[in-house]
């Protein structure tokens, strides 16, 4: 087998066999196939795209290429969630315990910020002590002492994933769906769920700018996890403007803790009300999303879910004194007031223009290199559709030094629409559900 007659043949529009698949895979890790080559391929892939057999084989060869989580032994069902990536959105953080109080195993694998979005881990890490880098043997362990785990990836975690992901930054060749579906999917079968949820992000704060291309992405993912033996439920949310009224890394968390006491913002509740009840639907302990947003809300009323929250942080080596002391007072001495030009109401705020603002005031990063700084984002005062004074505050933003508020200023207030008239009541933040069950 040659790689450069994979290559032409795919070029071509040609249907790759599994065992073609594999040897550009396994070669590719093996240092046998050169990062040439395999650019090459990735490009043909980009622009031919790949039948669902091909996705589900390319996910299977990179899943194979390293370790999958073994949780025998624990009693499940295993369920996981996976967000596309947006901002403000700290989901993760309340879903993980909300549903872990429902009797569902929660093995939660997740990433760190890069570019406009956040990272769970970063959010996580901004709590004193607190630690993502588990052994397999603390993973398993704390997902049965408390019913789920944050982690992140570990080297024998799908290392194939790591390489060709890395490659497909500097190739242009990131925005492909079945590359985008390979990616997510071997990733979260290796953390041993059985059944998956995922939050397809939608609108200028998301990669998926339209319905359209989310959709797609949805459907493949549910298509190749089906594939794979996975009960899987895409659920596409909408991400025009941020998630909740904090971003940042130890803001989220403060929101967090907000939501899991029961008093957090609509928008961010109903979103991962929504996720948590399709997680229960797919581990089989509800039998409709109704009944399973009536549980999680109840795990939530009951306190149950705060409870576990706070269980983890102690678990995986997080203060929780340093972290309630901190609540509301971890804020960078670097801020700046954005106030409303003029009379009138609120229309809309810009998540991708928020998200890049929060970079530069180190929130995020634009490589794997830069640094992140827990105390540093934004505190929203009004959200679309409020009523606003001339001069009234609408947000206040945090940054690591006067250079990074300087550099953010002009984008973040760019950000914020105005309109002399009340817009139109805002849509559910649910545009639609495909249920792979």
């Amino acid at each position: 087998m040659r790689t450069v007659d994979l290559i032409q043949k795919k070029r071509e529009g040609g249907e790759l066999s599994g065992e073609e698949i594999e040897f550009i895979v396994k070669g590719y890790v093996a240092g046998t196939v050169p990062e040439y080559q395999v650019s090459a391929w990735l490009m043909a892939v980009f622009f031919e795209g790949m039948t669902p057999r091909e996705t589900a084989a390319l996910t299977d060869s990179m899943l194979r290429s390293g370790k999958v989580m073994d949780l025998s032994g624990i009693e499940g069902p295993f369920v996981d969630k996976h967000s596309t990536g947006g901002v403000g959105d700290k989901v993760s953080l309340i879903l993980a315990p909300m549903v872990a109080a429902c009797g569902v195993k929660v093995p939660m694998m997740s990433g760190r910020a890069l570019g406009h979005t956040g990272g769970t881990l970063d959010k996580l890490e901004s709590i004193p002590g607190y630690r993502t880098g588990l052994s397999e043997a603390e993973f398993r362990d704390f997902i049965r002492k408390d019913g789920f785990a944050m982690t992140g990836q570990t080297a024998e975690i799908v290392p194939a994933d790591k390489k060709l992901y890395a490659l497909r930054d500097v190739t242009a060749t990131v925005e492909s769906v079945p590359l985008i579906t390979a990616s997510i999917l071997s990733k979260k079968v290796a953390e041993g769920a059985e059944s998956l949820v995922f939050d397809v992000k939608s609108g200028p704060g998301a990669f998926m700018k339209t319905p359209e291309a989310a959709e797609t992405l949805a459907r493949s993912l549910a298509s190749t996890g089906t594939a794979m033996g996975k009960r899987i439920v895409s659920v596409i949310t909408d991400m025009g403007e941020p998630l909740g009224n904090k971003v940042g890394n130890f803001f989220e968390v403060e929101e967090a803790l907000d939501c899991l006491e029961g008093s957090g913002p609509a928008d961010l509740m109903e979103v991962t009300y929504r996720l948590g009840a399709w997680m229960l639907v797919a581990a089989g302990v509800t039998g409709d999303a109704e009944e399973g947003e009536a549980r999680c809300r109840e795990a939530i009323r009951s306190g149950r879910a705060k409870e576990l929250f706070l269980d983890n942080v102690t678990t995986q080596g997080g203060r929780t004194d340093r972290l309630l002391e901190l609540r509301g007072e971890c804020r960078s001495a670097h801020s700046y007031d954005i106030l409303a030009p003029e009379a009138g109401y609120l229309s809309g705020i810009d998540a991708y223009k928020i998200g890049r603002a929060g970079v530069y005031l180190g929130v995020g990063r634009d490589t794997a290199a830069d640094l992140v700084f827990p105390d540093v984002g934004f505190v929203f005062e009004k959200k679309s559709g409020a009523p606003v004074a001339a001069r009234e505050r609408l947000c206040t933003m945090y940054g690591k030094d006067e250079a990074a508020i300087a550099a953010a200023a002009e984008l973040a207030v760019s950000a914020f629409g105005f309109s002399r008239t009340p817009p139109a009541p805002k849509a559910s933040l649910i545009v639609k559900e495909i249920c792979a069950l």
